[in-house]
């Protein structure tokens, strides 16, 4: 059976983790500091987690402290604008759709996925790129709709997260006009060569180690970075070898800024729009798990 959860407790949580202090929140309640320690100690029992870690006078927000943040900022925001709406002072905001992008996607691809949404329904799009493990995170306390990730999850909370395939694209080296001889001899050219490539918070950087120990190729790795759009700007200026799919490149083969030096056999980038269960769901983001393609 869940708890009920008191209204006042759930302000008092929230003002003492805004403030960082119990004096300071208790100013700003107008109440006394006694009175309100007890308060959020009867929270945190009536809920049965730590929100806190106590450090002197200091209130430190432990991890699942700050989803409950979360989850307040939330609840408070929404009776507000119910207040607002039933007294017609209001107009509900449009809907809203919150997109996880690992920090290693195409822009351009992330650029697909906003403007699919849009046609969808008119929304309002919150982005945020980072890595896979606080990205995943986000998902799973439903703070995220959707993630767009190259990167399966595993473990247990695989077991909660549902993942379709959007995308499965070529692997090729990319270059500056200047390596076009390493075209001669692919792969064995680029051997010890300089290459810029993924870190290992990408699925690619796996596959890389696995092709290149297959080929007997030697990675000869000047930069590691999951920004593509670094990346790019690496091989552009002729410092070294980028392995990308082609569709991220498509505008710098054109300008004649890049090359396709050779495709990598058996190396593939796959592309998953991640997403969880959810009582209430998300219309825009079920549509775009639905239909969105690359």
């Amino acid at each position: 059976m869940n708890p009920w959860i008191n209204y006042h407790h759930l302000f008092y949580f929230k003002t003492v983790a805004e403030e960082g202090t119990v004096s300071k929140a208790a100013e700003k309640l107008r109440i006394g500091q006694p009175t309100l320690s007890a308060q959020l100690k009867q929270f945190e029992d009536t809920i049965g987690i730590e929100l806190f870690e106590r450090h002197h006078k200091k209130f430190i927000l432990t991890e699942q402290g700050k989803v409950a943040l979360e989850y307040a900022k939330n609840i408070f925001k929404i009776g507000h604008e119910m207040y607002e709406v039933l007294h017609d002072r209001l107009i509900p905001n449009k809907p809203t759709l919150h997109l996880g992008a690992l920090d290693s996607i195409s822009k351009h691809i992330i650029l697909q996925l906003v403007k699919t949404a849009f046609k969808v329904s008119p929304c309002q799009i919150t982005l945020s790129e980072g890595k896979s493990d606080e990205l995943l995170r986000g998902l799973l306390v439903h703070k995220i709709d959707l993630v767009l990730t190259n990167f399966l999850p595993i473990g247990n909370d695989a077991k909660e997260i549902f993942p379709r395939r959007i995308s499965k694209k070529n692997i090729a080296f990319f270059a500056a006009p200047k390596f076009r001889a390493f075209k001669k001899g692919f792969p064995h050219s680029i051997s010890g060569r300089p290459l810029v490539l993924p870190t290992y918070d990408s699925k690619l950087r796996y596959d890389l180690d696995y092709w290149a120990k297959l080929q007997g190729v030697e990675l000869n790795i000047i930069t590691e970075s999951q920004d593509i759009s670094v990346n790019k700007l690496i091989a552009i200026d002729g410092l070294g070898l980028i392995p990308t799919a082609a569709h991220t490149v498509t505008k710098e083969i054109l300008s004649g800024e890049l090359i396709e030096i050779g495709q990598l056999q058996g190396v593939h980038e796959e592309l998953y729009l991640l997403s969880v269960q959810r009582k209430i769901p998300n219309i825009i983001a079920t549509k775009l798990v639905d239909s969105f393609k690359i």
